[in-house]
């Protein structure tokens, strides 16, 4: 399949387009060979919106030149540009947009699980690192690329498998290398309709056999796992994911006795679709911690917490995670007794964002609505008083919090409408307390 540069630039992200065509002009000046690779160029082939942008640079140039170096003379003012050093690239962020930039290279891995040693390859040793056939094709956007192959370079049988929708491993110690490869697989043959091939199943299988999966750092699962949850503003369930894994026993292969649980499978549907689609309006959260309030909740509380260390999950998000399932039944049944806005108020202030989407999501619909009524409005609403406005009234200590609580849950009824009226509410609370 043939395209110009200017039709393959228009299927970019718009605010990518400019700091692309700034690459290619530096790229036709030096006599290099620039290439689209990847996931962008799959996506492109499938029809769907290209998201992020992997760029890959072959040859000419001076020798000193490096990824962070290309990046930062192209990126704009308003961009970040982040090198990893270790690895030879560079990425640009914009609005709307991530710009992945590496110089071709060969990796090698010093024994299984291991972060790769890297350095300089031909555009066929880069293809061959990549984790599926699928995904390792090259588009060639500059001049000498374009001169070079006049169509899409894949690995053996990659544009075969695209088309079949099929996920094959490029080579069998594919899993060994890198087994956080299973969890991408997991993400994405659910996200584009693919089928993981039985021969790159059992290829997973002698690695789990061979404990590949217990040499990688619980960072690294840690962030697989946060993109598997992030991945359903793309369409991706991640109960399905996650259920893949299991069947896999790639699960079981991260932590002695983890899977996912069968009451779980619809409250992670409800969190996918809340990703994709939120409830109410979202400040700053993170799915993947949702994901895991709600995936572990009914695990074994030991199991739970082995499991969260295993992940490299520290400080107060573990703390949040292991005593969660006792919270949310507590906030559940203050829910399901209570009646009003200022009840369901009292139900659940202070939760955090997460613990909210959890709750959300684990919640019956009658709940549902009330949730997302508290979290969309009345978590903002101030009561008409403040508390030096009580400590004027006489009020002291624990009243004063006391009191402001009687207020707001009576402002959010409708019972008060004023500051008067909240006043005259207040004065009779204290009245009362006082007559014991």
């Amino acid at each position: 399949m043939t395209a110009t540069r200017a039709e393959i630039l228009r299927a970019l992200p718009a605010s990518a387009q400019a700091v692309v065509a700034a690459l290619l002009e530096v790229a036709d000046r030096d006599g290099a060979a620039l290439y689209l690779v990847g996931g962008p160029v799959r996506d492109w082939l499938l029809g769907r919106p290209i998201r992020d942008v992997d760029l890959l640079l072959e040859g000419g140039g001076e020798p000193q030149v490096s990824a962070e170096s290309l990046a930062r003379s192209v990126a704009g003012s308003a961009m970040k540009v982040v090198a990893h050093q270790r690895f030879g690239t560079a990425t640009v962020q914009g609005e709307g947009f991530a710009l992945d930039l590496s110089l071709a290279r060969a990796e090698r891995y010093a024994h299984d699980g291991a972060l790769p040693s890297v350095a300089a390859g031909s555009l066929d040793d880069d293809l061959r690192r990549r984790d599926f056939t699928a995904n390792a094709l090259a588009l060639p956007l500059s001049k000498v690329a374009r001169r070079r192959y006049g169509t899409i370079v894949e690995v053996p049988g990659g544009l075969a498998d695209l088309e079949a929708r099929r996920l094959r491993v490029i080579h069998e110690r594919s899993f060994h290398d890198d087994p956080t490869r299973a969890l991408r697989a997991a993400r994405l043959a659910p996200r584009l309709g693919f089928t993981l091939l039985r021969s790159s199943r059992n290829v997973l299988r002698d690695a789990i056999r061979d404990g590949a999966f217990g040499r990688v750092s619980g960072d690294r699962l840690r962030r697989e796992l946060a993109k598997l949850f992030e991945d359903a503003a793309q369409g991706l369930d991640p109960a399905r994911a996650l259920r893949m894994l299991d069947e896999w026993h790639v699960l079981g292969a991260l932590e002695p006795g983890l899977s996912l649980p069968r009451d779980a499978a619809v409250s992670l549907r409800r969190l996918g679709r809340f990703v994709a689609s939120p409830a109410w309006p979202q400040p700053r959260w993170r799915p993947w911690v949702a994901g895991m309030l709600v995936w572990l909740a009914n695990v074994e509380p030991g199991l739970r917490g082995r499991t969260l260390r295993r992940f490299g999950v520290r400080g107060s998000v573990l703390d949040r995670v292991v005593t969660w399932p006792r919270l949310r039944d507590r906030r559940l049944r203050a829910l399901r007794r209570g009646r009003g806005r200022g009840a369901t108020d009292a139900a659940l202030r202070g939760l955090t964002e997460e613990e909210l989407v959890a709750f959300y999501s684990t919640a019956e619909a009658s709940l549902r609505r009330r949730v997302a009524r508290f979290a969309s409005e009345d978590r903002y609403r101030k009561p008409p008083v403040r508390g030096s406005d009580l400590v004027a009234l006489g009020a002291s200590g624990p009243a004063v919090g006391r009191v402001l609580e009687v207020v707001r849950a009576a402002h959010l009824d409708g019972k008060i409408q004023n500051r008067e009226e909240a006043l005259a509410l207040a004065r009779e609370w204290l009245r009362r307390r006082a007559r014991g």
